[in-house]
């Protein structure tokens, strides 16, 4: 009978060490903290000049932000935006996994697909926690052919791109809109500091609206939404990084790639720092498939592995 195989190793590259854990935080504080410190060093240039108070007016807010809001549900279905808020507030969040983490999953697949066959991969597509992977096993599962499962990963791939466009677009085009109502906050400043020539009090109640409204329409647009839309185009290269790997590596395991050549192919998406550690090893493929609960390897096989592995590495 045989034993159960206990397919948790084989995703443990998909969880979070407490180094990279602790790097993703380190990262994503100096990151907190370079915003806070530049914050500072900004609102310090208003205070330098006088009270921060007069920068202040509600009538000016209310005309940037209404017109601009208002423009862009014009060009825009609400719904559209419900996805872009959602879109915003997820780039934001710490990223689940990276390309190292990817890379190390695929190898563990491709060793255990080489030696258990592809159907042992059915439970890794169920515990899998990335949707991309998971789906790439399911068609490798399902006997899917490599040019179907090509084509098909990277339709999702293009799709994926056109959503993130469009979320950047529609905060690209308030980045762009919300200047122009500065400049509208503007003259309905001045034209009521025209109207009230003669009368001091209308005129010092005006001019801060005229000047103000054009200092709003600036920030709003170059401190907000357009980092936001850039931010989200990273985001997006980040993760289709991650899916073409993913597509690559599904695309090696159906075509019985061995598994170092696979983790060779893999890493040359990855920067020079990041290609740290040995190629997939011997001792390495005897670890995955004990601990997922195959027989220890015979003498025949050990030498089949060795004589393949350094085939291989004279062909590199």
């Amino acid at each position: 009978m045989t034993p159960k195989t206990d397919n948790s190793n084989i995703l443990q590259g998909s969880k979070f060490k407490t180094g990279n854990m602790s790097f993703v935080w380190f990262m994503s504080s100096k990151n907190l903290l370079g915003i806070l410190t530049c914050f500072f060093i900004f609102t310090s240039g208003f205070l330098i000049n006088g009270n921060i108070g007069m920068y202040f007016n509600i009538s000016a807010l209310m005309i940037v932000l209404g017109g601009t809001f208002g423009a862009t549900l014009i060009c825009f279905r609400l719904s559209r935006l419900k996805i872009v808020w959602k879109v915003l507030v997820n780039s934001y969040r710490p990223p689940g996994k990276g390309p190292e983490d990817i890379v190390k999953i695929l190898v563990d697949l491709s060793v255990k697909s080489k030696y258990q066959g592809l159907f042992s991969l059915q439970d890794d597509e169920e515990e899998s926690t990335v949707m991309f992977l998971r789906q790439a096993l399911g068609f490798l599962v399902d006997g899917y052919s490599l040019q179907e499962i090509r084509e098909t990963l990277s339709a999702e791939m293009f799709f994926f791109r056109q959503r993130r466009e469009e979320s950047e677009r529609v905060l690209t085009t308030m980045a762009d809109i919300c200047p122009s109502f500065g400049l509208v906050g503007s003259v309905v400043g001045l034209i009521g500091m025209l109207s009230g020539i003669g009368d001091t009090t209308i005129i010092l109640g005006t001019i801060p609206v005229a000047l103000v409204s054009t200092l709003y329409g600036i920030i709003f647009s170059n401190f907000f939404f357009q980092p936001f839309a850039s931010n989200i185009r990273e985001r997006t290269d980040q993760e289709l990084l991650l899916q073409k790997i993913i597509m690559e590596g599904a695309i090696a395991i159906g075509s019985e790639s061995h598994p170092s050549v696979l983790e060779r192919k893999l890493k040359s998406f990855l920067t020079p720092s990041a290609r740290e550690g040995k190629l997939a090893s011997l001792q390495r493929i005897k670890d995955v498939l004990e601990k997922n609960g195959h027989k220890e390897l015979s003498s025949s096989e050990i030498n089949n592995i060795k004589a393949e592995q350094n085939k291989k590495s004279i062909s590199a």
